[in-house]
């Protein structure tokens, strides 16, 4: 019951949680400091465990744990609000008056007044809000925060070795101290500290966890996937709990605390309290309406009524259940055998049907006229889901039909070899195809249910010893040339006329022989002796073209040779020819003019020498005396001796 100061002000003194306030107080302080430190070294060692290996088991592990703490200490903190509420009741403080030595100047501007109005209704909805309700809040987002980081349910399982060890040994270590804590706060008496219950729940939640962690770590290895799902969905426990911390923290803002009467502890929670052997959670729940809201579950007359009748009316519903599992419902596309007591009875059609119920009368399932494709071979991945591949991309692998690749759904045949006298044989692959489905008959449909265990596996088993029997005594050639259908009919035949002999129910639609080839590595080896008869062949040819590339250069080159020579002795014969005619021409010419010709001859050589020559003509009549001109050859640049007055000649003179 709830004390409030202004009534019960003079009996808080004799009341046992008031006695022990300021130790439960001290208490809560080192329990939270302690488990504080612990929840930020795991914190940090997991915020380095995501930067150095993100997909590693260990980031989860660490702050699921800590999580674990961050909800205990967020408990840890809401109660010892309550015990400090308690110690201050118990040995209040006096309040002095505060004298104020000189006044505060109000603000001037309007950016001042602004900014003094707004800090005061932000420090009045804070007072309003209380501070235990903002670390309640606080404590629960980062819990929250922290497990949605690590979330992560596709993490590759991976072998931890040594430190697997080590860190399921600390965390059963931590376990065992909290196991002791927890054991302390269940044994206080509700009167001494009536939150101790609350807190102990809360310790559970830690305390699963680190064991869960520790088996996780255990347990892990490379090739199982659950320690790993495990070590991340630990965090769901602590997560639930905070989320609700959240939800009652904020549900109080619409019951803002009174300074005077006792607070209750805020971080309470449901689903905590489930964690109590045997659980009770309508127990827990009438207990929790009838604190909270003054419900009591049991003064209403309809709940007593289904208490009671609730084991009546569960017993008639499951006897109707029970009946109303004789009634069975075949739909259209399907047919049902069923049995009484074990024995088949009937063959039920589409519709309604009714009979003894279960375990007494059963109905079998079986297919009504579903056709099936059953290939003679099966891929290594004939279990994995298909890809469907795009209209535009590429064409599949598995559409490739060429003898160089190798086909999933090939089955290899030995056959006769025809190779003259002698006895051998030959491997070939080919691809065949049964279409199939179960007798439309009853009695089909009887026998495909009871004498055959798995229809696929005996069309298979069946189909490759008659392919073997079949194909035995044929050879490659006759293979190759034969028609496929007529040979998809009698090998269909042969599979039909074995499996009604083993009245196993199944009718065989059609036999397609998809292709009929040799061995991928033998047409691969054919290939590539075919690709060297190539490549000898392209070298045939390209030294032939060499060869008559260099005789077509020698013949150029001899052509070339041959026609210079041609040309320079038809010039050299022009040339005589010209200075041939040129000689009769001027012998007739100085026939006829004589001297007169040699001297127009002399002037045109004349003039032709000197075209190019500077010429200085003197006429030696120049003067009008006897003497002859003087041509001054001399250089007018400075002697390099001064010259004698007594010899004023200059040698380069001449007359």
């Amino acid at each position: 019951m709830q004390v409030d100061l202004d009534v019960d002000a003079t009996q808080v003194a004799g009341l046992p949680r008031f006695q022990q306030a300021q130790f439960q107080q001290r208490r809560l302080r080192q329990y939270a400091i302690a488990l504080g430190a612990l929840a930020a070294i795991g914190l940090v060692l997991a915020f380095f465990v995501a930067l150095f290996a993100p997909q590693s088991l260990w980031g989860a592990l660490l702050v699921n744990q800590s999580a674990g703490l961050l909800v205990l200490i967020a408990g840890l903190q809401a109660a010892g609000r309550v015990t400090d509420w308690r110690a201050r009741a118990l040995n209040p403080v006096v309040a002095l008056p505060v004298v104020a030595d000189e006044e505060v100047p109000a603000p001037v501007g309007w950016y001042e007044r602004l900014l003094d109005r707004i800090s005061q209704r932000w420090v009045r909805m804070l007072a309003q809000i209380g501070a235990p309700t903002l670390w309640l809040a606080g404590w629960a987002l980062l819990t929250l925060y922290s497990i949605a980081q690590v979330w992560n349910l596709s993490l590759a399982p991976a072998t931890l070795g040594v430190a697997a060890s080590v860190g399921a040994s600390l965390s059963l270590l931590l376990a065992f101290g909290l196991l002791v804590l927890e054991r302390q706060f269940a044994q206080q008496n509700a009167a001494e500290w009536p939150e101790a219950n609350a807190l102990a729940q809360l310790t559970r939640v830690a305390i699963i966890g680190l064991v869960l962690s520790a088996l996780c770590l255990l347990f892990a290895n490379q090739t199982s996937v659950w320690p790993v799902r495990l070590a991340v969905l630990i965090g769901v426990l602590p997560g639930l709990v905070a989320a609700e911390l959240l939800l009652r923290a904020v549900l109080s803002l619409f019951s803002p605390p009174r300074e005077q009467v006792e607070p209750t502890l805020l971080a309470r929670s449901f689903i905590a309290d489930l964690l109590r052997w045997p659980p009770q959670p309508l127990l827990a729940l009438q207990h929790e309406l009838h604190n909270r809201f003054g419900i009591d579950l049991r003064q209403i007359w309809a709940f007593t009524y289904m208490r009671r009748a609730f084991l009546p009316v569960l017993a008639v519903v499951a006897v109707v259940g029970w009946a109303l599992t004789g009634v069975h419902e075949i739909p259209l596309q399907g047919r049902a055998i069923y049995e009484r007591f074990g024995k088949p009875v009937q063959v039920f059609g589409p519709g309604l049907h009714a009979g003894l119920p279960w375990p007494l009368g059963r109905v079998l399932s079986v297919e009504n006229g579903v056709v099936h494709e059953l290939a003679t071979s099966v891929s290594d991945g004939a279990g994995l889901p298909t890809v469907a591949e795009p209209a535009e991309g590429p064409p599949p692998a598995i559409a490739n039909r060429l003898w160089d690749a190798s086909h999933v759904n090939d089955k290899s045949q030995v056959i006769a070899s025809s190779r003259a006298d002698k006895q051998s044989f030959q491997i070939v692959n080919m691809d065949v195809r049964f279409v199939y489905r179960i007798g439309l008959s009853d009695q089909a449909a009887l026998a495909a249910t009871y004498n055959s265990a798995d229809v696929p596996t005996l069309i298979r088993s069946t189909a490759s010893r008659i392919l073997v029997h079949d194909f035995a005594s044929r050879t490659l050639d006759g293979l190759l040339g034969a028609d496929r259908v007529g040979l998809g009919d009698e090998i269909g035949r042969a599979v039909q006329a074995d499996l009604q002999k083993l009245d196993s129910g199944v009718e065989i639609l059609a036999t397609v022989v998809e292709a009929i080839h040799p061995p991928a590595g033998a047409a691969n080896a054919y290939h590539a002796v075919q690709a060297a008869q190539i490549g000898a062949q392209a070298l045939i040819a390209r030294e032939r073209g060499a060869a008559a590339q260099a005789t077509n250069q020698a013949q150029l080159q001899a052509s070339v040779a041959r026609d210079r020579a041609t040309a320079t002795a038809r010039e050299i014969n022009a040339t005589a020819q010209a200075s041939d005619l040129r000689f009769s021409a001027e012998r007739k010419a100085y026939t006829s003019a004589g001297q007169a010709f040699v001297l127009e001859q002399y002037l045109s050589q004349l003039s032709q020498g000197l075209v190019n020559a500077n010429l200085l003509i003197l006429d030696h009549r120049l003067g009008g005396s006897s003497n002859a001109p003087t041509i001054d050859l001399r250089t007018f640049t400075l002697p390099a001796d001064p010259v004698s007055p007594r010899n004023p000649a200059q040698p380069g003179a001449t007359h």
